[in-house]
């Protein structure tokens, strides 16, 4: 009978998936259950690895993690910085499109004051426009002030092309790190009336 208990004790153990080598004097069940009582459990399974490893994936994963949200949102701030180009341009085509016969009317200022007031989340002087107006480029502004244009008012004449070019330095980057170095948004609307 004592076989049987010892035979009982052995298979209970490695069933449950304890290696314990019982002391001189005690059976293997003996062994194993003064091991659980002094804590055994809470050791073997720190000596497996199986507590803690959560909190050190999380730790390896959470800079990870972080980066990539901060990278959907540097990227989607640069996302609204070209929507409100876009919107910018179009209310800066409109304005020319008002006002083209109107006689000593400066189309430069016009327009570039039409696109700073459109966009107020943009830096004016990051803004470079440039005016084509009959085929003739000029730069519009230099910094945050427009430059004047009164003599290219006449060529806003009726089936005239006038194109508005608006270009935009955007910073998409991660932890001061610049993703896309150069990155430059622009947007451009082309306005010809007849």
């Amino acid at each position: 009978m004592k076989m049987l208990n010892d035979l009982h004790g052995r298979i209970t153990a490695f069933a449950s998936g304890l290696k314990c080598a019982a002391p001189p004097g005690r059976t293997a069940c003996e062994a194993s259950f003064s091991k659980r009582l002094i804590g055994g459990r809470v050791s073997a399974r720190l000596l497996a690895g199986e507590e803690g490893s959560a909190i050190l994936e999380f730790a390896f994963l959470l800079p990870i993690m972080l980066m990539v949200a901060m990278g959907i949102m540097s990227f989607g701030s640069a996302m609204v910085n070209k929507s409100a180009l876009n919107n910018s341009v179009l209310q800066g085509a409109q304005v020319l499109t008002t006002s083209r016969s109107v006689t000593n009317f400066d189309p430069c200022k016009a327009v570039f004051s039409a696109i700073t007031g459109a966009a107020p989340s943009l830096n004016p002087a990051s803004i470079t426009l440039t005016l084509t107006l009959n085929n003739n480029p000029s730069i519009v502004n230099t910094g945050a002030t427009a430059n004047t244009c009164e003599s290219d008012n006449t060529e806003l004449a009726p089936n005239t092309p006038v194109t508005i070019l608006a270009q935009y330095p955007c910073n998409v980057g991660v932890y001061g790190v610049t993703i896309a170095p150069g990155c430059t948004l622009s947007a451009q609307v082309t306005e010809d009336e007849n």
